[in-house]
């Protein structure tokens, strides 16, 4: 997950955000491929855990509507530390 993350952050300009869903499906691969394409959904704990630990290892940083958050909490956006 880690690696996805910085992966999809390396792409986007260095203010841009990215949704932790984008994380998700990138990880749980094109859509069509899993039935009902919500495949990505049972992979958001583990993007939840990674981008918890990466917040820790302050490799990221969170943020809603503009606002930095000090935890995970809602909804929220990643974006490089």
């Amino acid at each position: 997950m880690r690696s996805t993350v910085l992966r999809l952050l390396d792409g986007r300009s260095a203010e841009a955000t990215i949704c932790p869903s984008e994380v998700a499906r990138a990880v749980a691969g094109p859509a069509g491929v899993y039935p009902n394409d919500q495949s990505w959904r049972a992979v958001m704990p583990i993007v939840h855990a990674a981008v918890d630990q990466m917040l820790d290892d302050e490799l990221v940083a969170l943020s809603w509507k503009g606002k930095v958050m000090a935890s995970r909490n809602g909804p929220y956006r990643i974006r490089r530390a």
